[in-house]
């Protein structure tokens, strides 16, 4: 499966977003710059993340740093959003087990 790919000098320019930027976010590991034919590329899949470090990068002077101190604590509530939802859906089947065994 071919994953789509914008050009990045044509995504800065429509969001008002200079291209160092994107080459900064990069160098941090919160992109992936895809290089083909001398053309540098963002994966399609990256623009909503693109967009909200851009938003706090410009918007809320955030510094890269800040960014990805953000970013390492959002995926790690995302984890643990994941494993707690796991975690109930476990206690349901024990308590549904339980539950059935009372009856019985």
């Amino acid at each position: 499966m071919q994953n789509e790919l914008i050009i990045i000098n044509d995504y800065c320019h429509n969001c008002h977003i200079d291209p160092s930027f994107i080459a900064l976010l990069n160098d941090e590991g919160l992109v992936e710059i895809r290089t083909e034919d001398g053309e540098r590329y963002l994966l399609v899949d990256q623009l909503p993340e693109v967009e909200r470090y851009a938003r706090m990068y410009y918007d809320l002077a955030i510094s890269l740093e800040g960014i990805d101190a953000i970013n390492h604590l959002l995926n790690r509530m995302n984890d643990m959003r994941s494993e707690i939802n796991m975690l109930r859906a476990q206690l349901n089947i024990y308590k549904r087990f339980a539950y059935e065994e009372l009856e019985e």
